[in-house]
């Protein structure tokens, strides 16, 4: 019942999403709330509700400071260079824009983070998206996909979860998969050359649309020329190169460094006490709605992990497949790793699902570093996953709605996963 109940609880959450009955703020608290009733859990709710409010409450203090700082770096011109250059680079050609989006990504994704990424990349390229009239979900879907390959490495979360669960070691599971993650970079930059080519012929190059955003949006560049600081652009980038550096060897806490970063940036470009709120009050604007959306998605997460409907989602999984298929157990998990992950949080497949089907494939010879690669195949979809705090960053940044923005990038991501999947056949790291 427990399980039924869950997967029900989802399929209504993403209705109401995607048909936009309701907004994903409101679907992430009151659906698991009113299943949570329907249960018999209603006295405990709250106690689930406020622990995954704690759980997720170091993301909401990361973004809320991470929107901040970046927000601060924009209005003092320390990505103007880049955006120039990409600019002059891509000479008003919305496909050279759209694929260096993706390279920058997956650079930028090196850190393992995807809040990170969403907050740089966004950062770099949205003014460029916008000013060349390209389609909103392109950029938040070629971060999001490079993401969701990069967030293979050992530090990006998954990856060490399942060496966790399984006492092994990244060059038992990691190191096999660098030339699947390749081939699935490869895909996510012909899905951009792809998408290059359609907006190319929609759009043309743009030159006199260029000329008319500058002569649009002149009133505000006055405004925002009186927010740049030219003179410290070597100091803003040292202080994020700093913090990046700090961030990968995590030697603070990521909301932490921000937290830091933020009140050293705001000291720094605007001294003015008066300079420094009115900074903070143009980006909580931003930063808002999103702190507000991973506290929700901490109630919904806090209420299925409390009624035990993740625990029961897990097992039901687990028990559908039959006994004749176990020989092809390794095949199986890379492919149900893609429902798995998205409906359910990588804590609860890698450390509740996983163990389990390695228990199974060892009585037909599969070894666990091949069930943990496998595994790992569906991280191609995982982020597009509600359950998933950064993507609520990403649309947020981005102004695009969660469920539209599923439906844009879904068909997409998966066909990351299954590409890296077929090449993982192909070259045997995965048995077939």
């Amino acid at each position: 019942m427990l399980a039924l109940m869950g997967f029900l609880m989802v399929i209504v959450f993403m209705y109401l999403i995607m048909s936009k009955r309701l907004s994903a703020m409101t679907a992430l608290m009151l659906v698991p709330l009113a299943f949570g009733i329907i249960l018999g859990f209603g006295p405990d709710l709250g106690a689930m509700s406020l622990d995954g409010i704690k759980k997720v409450a170091p993301t909401g203090i990361m973004i809320c400071f991470a929107i901040l700082y970046f927000g601060v770096m924009i209005d003092a011109g320390l990505f103007d260079p880049l955006i120039n250059k990409i600019l002059k680079a891509a000479k008003g050609d919305p496909l050279k824009v759209i694929v260096g989006t993706a390279v920058l990504a997956g650079i930028v994704s090196l850190d393992g983070d995807g809040s990170t990424t969403y907050m740089i990349t966004c950062s770099a390229m949205l003014a460029i998206h916008r000013r060349l009239g390209i389609h909103p979900m392109v950029l938040p879907a070629m971060a999001i996909m490079q993401n969701g390959v990069m967030n293979i490495l050992p530090w990006g979360g998954p990856t060490g979860r399942v060496m966790s669960a399984l006492n092994l070691e990244a060059a038992d599971v990691f190191v096999p998969l660098i030339p699947a993650m390749i081939a699935g970079t490869i895909w996510v930059l012909f899905v951009a050359y792809r998408i290059g080519l359609k907006e190319r012929a929609r759009l043309g190059t743009l030159q006199m649309q260029d000329v008319i955003a500058e002569t649009a949006t002149a009133v505000v560049d006055i405004e925002a020329q009186k927010l740049k600081r030219p003179h410290l652009f070597w100091v803003n980038l040292s202080i994020t190169v700093i913090l990046m550096a700090a961030l990968v060897r995590e030697v603070l806490p990521l909301n932490v460094l921000f937290m830091i970063g933020t009140s050293l940036v705001l000291i720094i470009n605007y001294p003015k006490i008066k300079d420094q709120q009115a900074r903070i009050a143009t980006h909580a604007a931003n930063a808002l709605p999103v702190i507000a959306m991973v506290f929700a998605a901490g109630i919904f997460m806090g209420i299925m992990s409390g009624t035990k409907m993740v625990d029961a989602m897990a097992g039901s999984l687990v028990s559908v497949i039959p006994s004749s298929m176990g020989p092809h157990l390794a095949l199986i998990t890379a492919l149900a790793s893609l429902p798995f992950t998205f409906f359910l949080t990588n804590d609860a497949f890698y450390f509740g699902v996983v163990p389990v089907l390695v228990k199974t494939a060892a009585t037909y010879g599969i070894t666990p570093a091949e069930i943990a690669r496998a595994s790992l195949i569906g991280q191609g979809a995982h982020l597009l996953s509600p359950l998933v705090a950064s993507t609520y960053l990403l649309v947020g940044l981005n102004g695009v709605e969660f469920g539209d923005f599923q439906k844009y990038t879904l068909l997409w991501a998966i066909g990351t996963s299954l590409v890296m999947l077929a090449f993982s056949l192909a070259i045997g790291i995965i048995p077939f």
